[in-house]
């Protein structure tokens, strides 16, 4: 089953090129922060699927909620996760990037980053294999929906501004 997520923020982006562990590139991922109070339907739609297919396909599995996409943002040490129900989901295959009009976003446009508010469609799947039973999510496409407050910055450069003129003395360091 699909759902939409609507006007969510997006953490840890990696749409455009396949986030990397240990040095190999592992699968286009994001995480989608879900207002407990906004989002409190699709909430329930979400781990109303999550239950179904542990009854299901995992045959009534006792999983810990590591073990799932949709987790309690309250639980997390990252910032802008209080109040929220983070949503992990992945692909093997880049997923649809589109603006507002619906026209293809590219990395180089700067239009998507931790913190801005999007919509998404994702998709759950089971995984039961020598790896484990968990309850994971595709990422199907996303769409820009507006800004928000970056987390952690937007990833802006420093300006030269910002820096003291040291002279020509090397000497003089003050730590």
């Amino acid at each position: 089953m699909k759902h939409k997520l609507k006007n969510v923020r997006l953490s840890f982006p990696n749409l455009f090129q396949k986030a990397v562990f240990n040095g190999a590139e592992i699968k286009y991922e994001a995480t989608f922060l879900l207002s407990k109070e906004d989002h409190a339907e699709v909430i329930a739609a979400i781990e109303k699927d999550i239950s179904e297919r542990i009854k299901t396909d995992l045959k009534g599995s006792k999983l810990p909620s590591d073990r799932k996409c949709l987790k309690n943002g309250d639980e997390s040490e990252y910032d802008g996760y209080e109040g929220c129900m983070s949503f992990k989901a992945g692909s093997q295959k880049r997923p649809m990037v589109i603006d507002r009009d619906k026209s293809p976003l590219t990395e180089d446009d700067d239009k998507l980053y931790a913190g801005c508010y999007v919509n998404a469609i994702v998709e759950l799947w089971v995984q039961n294999n020598r790896y484990g039973k968990r309850i994971n999510a595709n990422i199907l496409g996303v769409q820009f929906a507006k800004d928000g407050e970056a987390f952690g910055g937007k990833g802006e450069s420093g300006s030269v501004d910002d820096f003291d003129d040291l002279g020509d003395d090397d000497d003089d360091f003050d730590f």
